[in-house]
């Protein structure tokens, strides 16, 4: 068994309503630079992404951010992350971030959260990648893909088993504590994607 060493989040470019969100964030920044896991994110200096890259740099850890081309003015590219990669689409920053996680975990967030938490448990069903899956539930916020699962399964178009393909937290410590005792499975296949 390897440990987690590199962990991707995927989360928002907003702060969202609640200031919990935020806190959980600096909390979960924190935590993982204490730990030495590495943070792989989306890139971006606002709003969810912002408050955790933060984090994770003044407690003195390390930031890989991966941001497309023309994300670079929407999202405000971080300007002080550790290694910035830019790509050339989305479908090739969320390759990218897989490729660099030994770990995945989806934190509160809107769209593109939902996109990306979506696409990596479809890549796990598929056998792309057998890495552990996260959804930390903060102050609610994994209610709306946890229902999208549980009406996807309720209509027959995924068995009732496709909830093994990723583990509910709720709050940073439990996610914390997750992450200290998962260990890392088997890469993503980057030809097969």
């Amino acid at each position: 068994m390897h440990e987690i060493s590199s962990v991707a989040v995927f989360c928002g470019s907003r702060l969202g309503v609640d200031p919990t969100f935020a806190d959980a964030a600096r909390e979960l920044g924190q935590g993982l630079a204490n730990a030495r896991i590495r943070l792989v994110y989306g890139g971006g200096k606002t709003g969810m992404m912002g408050a955790l890259a933060d984090a994770v740099l003044e407690a003195g850890g390390t930031v890989l951010g991966v941001i497309p081309d023309f994300l670079t003015r929407l999202e405000v590219a971080h300007p002080d992350v550790t290694e910035m990669v830019i790509t050339d689409t989305m479908h090739s920053r969320k390759t990218r971030m897989a490729e660099e996680a030994d770990a995945f975990v989806t934190f509160p967030g809107g769209l593109g959260t939902m996109d990306e938490t979506m696409e990596i448990v479809t890549w796990r069903q598929l056998r792309l990648h057998d890495k552990p899956i996260f959804i930390c539930d903060v102050a609610g916020s994994a209610a709306p893909f946890l229902s999208a699962m549980d009406g996807i399964i309720a209509q027959g178009f995924a068995p009732a088993e496709s909830r093994s393909l990723y583990t509910v937290v709720r709050g940073v410590p439990a996610l914390l504590g997750a992450l200290g005792h998962a260990s890392r499975g088997t890469g993503v296949t980057a030809a097969r994607l």
